[in-house]
C-alpha cells in the first residue's frame, strides 16, 4: 500500500479510533494524506465488534482496516477478568478479519501485544521467539487471544492472499492515556497516584510488586507514526515489534515520576502483589529495516508531556 492509496481510499475503518492510540493514528493518517471524509470510526456503544453481522456491515466497501480496538488493562484487571479478556479480544479480531476477507479489503493492519511473548523470552525480544514458551500467567489469556489472530492473518494470507499485517507495540504512554486506577497501565497509574498523594499531603504511595521488573515504553505519537508507516510500506505476514529499545526498571520509573511530579513522599512496595513479567525489551530492527521506523520522542520528554496533559485535564 502506498501513500497515494491512503489518499485515494474511499473508506478507511479504524477500530478504536476514538481511543488513546486511535486518536493519534487518525491524526497521523490525515497528516499523511488520508481524507477525513474517508475515515470511519466505530463506537462500542453502538457497534459491538464481537458481532459478525456488525463487522460485516462496518467493513463493506472499505479499502483499508486498521484494527486497534482491544479490551485491555493492567495486572490487576487481567487477573480479575481473564475470561472476558480472552473472549472479547478473540471475538473482535476473528469476526473483523473474516468480514474484511469477504469484503475484499485491500489491507488489514492489526496491533497485537507483547504480552504474547513467552514469560522467559531472552532480552531483547525477537519476533522469532514468540512461540518459544507460554506467556506470563497474569496476562496470558489476553496475549494468547491476540497471538491467535496473528496466526489467522498468516493463514488467510497463505490461503486467500489476504494482505494482513500484525504489529507488536510495546507499552504505550502519552496524552489521552487511561488514568483510571481500576484498569490503567503503570505510567498513568504512577502519575495519578503521585499527584493525588501530593495534593493530599500523603507520606507515601503504595505500588505493586518489588519494583525489580523492567519495561520498555513507546510514546503514543511515535507508535501512531509506526503504524501508519507500516500501513503504507509493509507487505508481509511476519510480525513486527514496535518500540523504543530503551529499558527501565519499575523502581527507577517510580523515582523518576516522583521527581517529575514533585511528590516528596516515600514509595512502599506491596510484595504480596505480583510483579508480572521480569523483563521486557524489544529488538526493533525489523521495523527499521522494512519500513524505516525509529522512535523520535525521548522518554524524558514524553513523560513530561504526559504529566502536563494529565495536570491540565484531570478533574480536581
Amino acid at each position: 500500500m502506498s501513500g497515494s492509496l491512503l489518499r485515494d481510499a474511499r473508506k478507511i475503518v479504524v477500530t478504536g479510533g476514538a481511543g488513546f492510540l486511535g486518536r493519534h493514528v487518525i491524526a497521523e493518517l490525515v497528516r499523511r494524506g488520508a481524507r477525513e471524509s474517508s475515515l470511519v470510526i466505530p463506537r462500542s456503544a453502538t457497534q459491538d465488534l464481537r458481532s459478525a453481522a456488525v463487522c460485516q456491515d462496518l467493513v463493506k466497501d472499505a479499502d483499508l482496516v486498521l484494527h486497534l480496538a482491544a479490551r485491555v488493562g493492567g495486572i490487576g484487571f487481567n487477573q480479575k477478568y481473564p475470561g472476558e479478556l480472552f473472549y472479547d479480544n478473540a471475538a473482535m479480531g476473528l469476526h473483523l478479519i473474516e468480514a474484511s476477507r469477504i469484503a475484499k479489503v485491500k489491507k488489514f493492519v492489526m496491533t497485537g501485544t507483547i504480552c504474547a511473548y513467552p514469560r522467559h523470552t531472552p532480552v531483547p525480544f525477537r519476533e522469532e521467539d514468540l512461540w518459544n514458551g507460554y506467556p506470563e500467567e497474569t496476562n496470558a489469556p489476553y496475549g494468547v487471544a491476540k497471538k491467535a489472530l496473528m496466526v489467522m492473518l498468516q493463514s488467510y494470507r497463505a490461503q486467500y492472499d489476504f494482505n494482513g499485517v500484525y504489529l507488536l507495540p510495546v507499552n504505550l504512554y502519552g496524552p489521552h492515556d487511561n488514568f483510571d486506577l481500576e484498569n490503567s497501565h503503570v505510567i498513568p497509574a504512577l502519575i495519578r497516584k503521585c499527584l493525588e498523594a501530593k495534593d493530599r499531603g500523603a507520606s507515601e504511595v503504595v505500588l505493586w510488586g518489588d519494583g525489580s521488573p523492567t519495561r520498555e515504553f513507546l510514546y503514543v505519537e511515535d507508535a501512531a507514526r509506526a503504524i501508519v508507516m507500516a500501513t503504507e510500506n509493509y507487505q508481509s505476514s511476519e510480525p513486527v515489534n514496535l518500540g523504543s529499545a530503551e529499558e527501565i526498571s519499575i523502581r527507577d520509573l517510580a523515582e523518576l515520576i516522583k521527581r517529575k511530579t514533585d511528590f516528596s513522599g516515600a514509595v512502599r512496595w506491596d510484595t504480596s502483589r505480583p510483579n508480572g513479567q521480569e523483563r521486557r525489551k524489544l529488538d526493533v530492527s525489523r521495523a527499521e529495516k522494512f519500513f524505516g521506523f525509529r522512535s523520535q520522542v525521548s522518554f524524558d520528554q514524553g513523560l513530561e508531556q504526559t504529566i502536563r496533559w494529565w495536570k491540565e485535564n484531570r478533574k480536581t
